[in-house]
């Protein structure tokens, strides 16, 4: 990305504008003014025509962020579903898998997002075993020790593909290959992914994906995307149901054939709106581009960061992503973000609960988090360097 491509972005983004540094992308990113723009017109449509009779218009708006979400995804437009949270899109996927049986086994990465693991709780009050998947010596999940655990009992394969609380890029391609290969149900949380690195779903092989649409997309928080394997799809009997996802038929009500039995007919067609032009944006930018301005940028600021004592960093694996993990000796994380944002800088602080797995198995109480985008600048990363030695000094 040129400098010129940078600072069209930042111009077009009104957050950019206010003065604050913001580094928590990877809690919810920054919207442009053609996003808030989309947002509001329907809303103002809704006020104007009546909320239901500007609903057509909506739908209209919202088939084409799902055509965008496809597009992103390398996925059929009928494999995209929407929700209203990551965690939620997951959850019902989870439970469209049931019912759970005593003996099952669920195999997950020790980086397990929290409420993923919330969720599988259902499963094992049946009777079900969560299993967690060993790591290799770099602390990713190994696809070889995967491989070996597989039995007949397994019923699901689940990975947090970039994890909340650090740098690490689990191979998911790779556990997508064991997962094939024995033709088990394969779920990845790309939560932290999508919009920030290249993701495609059929070099992936899974069955389901998930990703919100306020982190590295830049959408309205309480957007979510869900993604299906149209051929998996006939798997999945999910619980909610109303006329939409089961309409009348004359032999009664029966699912839709698509992703769209996860949806219901009450839906806020203004934040699709500001979703589908947030996709739209992420597709014409080019996520292939995105993903080299932010490896660029996060190796700049962890390289800054090993230059102040005291820091210590928490990444994984051999290839990082821009979610950078670390905590500054006598600074409580939580604290050290509240301090920060008194400077108007924005970072990020995850607790034991957002990865409680990895978390106890590194005995860390909490982390602090920096996460890029393309919307950051040189000038950013030195806004929050001096404002990390000053607060250590």
């Amino acid at each position: 990305m040129s400098p010129l491509d940078v600072q069209q972005l930042r111009d077009n983004t009104p957050g950019c504008q206010s003065g604050i540094v913001h580094f928590n992308h990877a809690g919810a990113s920054l919207p442009s003014q053609a996003s808030l723009d989309a947002i509001i017109d329907q809303l103002q449509r809704e006020a104007r025509d009546g909320p239901m009779e500007a609903g057509e218009h909506g739908a209209i708006l919202a088939e084409k962020a799902r055509r965008a979400a496809g597009q992103l995804l390398n996925a059929p437009t009928s494999s995209i579903a929407f929700a209203s949270s990551g965690s939620a899109a997951w959850s019902m996927a989870f439970q469209a898998l049931g019912p759970w049986q005593p003996g099952e086994r669920i195999l997950v990465g020790r980086h397990e997002w929290g409420a993923n693991l919330a969720s599988m709780q259902l499963a094992v009050q049946a009777g079900a075993q969560i299993e967690v998947i060993p790591c290799d010596e770099t602390g990713a999940v190994c696809p070889s020790a995967l491989a070996s655990m597989i039995d007949a009992n397994v019923k699901l394969i689940d990975l947090t593909w970039l994890p909340a609380n650090g740098g690490l890029i689990n191979p998911a391609e790779a556990i997508g290959a064991v997962a094939r290969r024995h033709a088990i149900p394969y779920f990845i949380d790309a939560g932290q992914a999508v919009g920030q690195l290249p993701v495609d779903v059929q070099a992936l092989h899974c069955d389901v994906l998930k990703s919100a649409g306020r982190k590295h997309l830049r959408g309205p928080r309480g957007t979510a995307l869900l993604y299906v394997r149209p051929t998996f799809l006939q798997r999945l009997n999910p619980a909610q149901r109303d006329v939409f996802s089961a309409p009348w038929s004359a032999e009664g009500f029966d699912l839709r054939n698509d992703a769209r039995r996860f949806e219901t007919s009450e839906v806020s067609y203004a934040l699709l709106a500001g979703l589908g032009n947030a996709l739209q944006e992420v597709n014409r930018l080019g996520v292939e581009r995105t993903w080299e301005r932010v490896l660029r940028l996060s190796e700049r600021i962890r390289e800054a960061l090993r230059q102040i004592p005291g820091v210590s960093l928490h990444d994984l694996g051999t290839h990082h992503s821009g979610l950078i993990a670390f905590n500054l000796a006598g600074w409580d994380a939580f604290e050290l973000k509240r301090r920060l944002g008194l400077k108007r800088i924005n970072i990020g602080a995850n607790g034991v609960a957002y990865t409680p797995l990895d978390m106890r198995a590194r005995d860390l109480m909490s982390i602090a988090r920096i996460s890029v985008s393309p919307l950051n600048t040189e000038q950013d990363i030195e806004r929050l360097i001096g404002a990390l030695r000053e607060l250590r000094d």
